[in-house]
């Protein structure tokens, strides 16, 4: 999920180097919280407009997580 995060994130983004994800232990609802950090310039481009493309970002991962019969919430900050 970490690899998914990135590859949709490096695309929005002008500062690659100083993408960070972290990702925290399953917690007693089975959701695995996934920590997105970037660089400050960075962060209007990952939230968008109105949240848009966070919410986006965050509707992909979980989609993906379904697959795979897991749950996955992603918070940017």
């Amino acid at each position: 999920m970490k690899e998914l995060l990135f590859a949709i994130v490096e695309g929005l983004i002008t500062d690659k180097s100083a993408i960070q994800i972290t990702e925290d232990e399953v917690n007693e609802e089975g959701v695995t919280v996934l920590h997105l950090n970037v660089a400050p310039d960075d962060m209007g481009r990952v939230i968008g407009k109105q949240g848009r493309i966070a919410k986006a970002i965050r509707t992909l991962m979980r989609a993906a997580a379904a697959r795979e019969n897991k749950k996955v919430a992603v918070e940017i900050d």
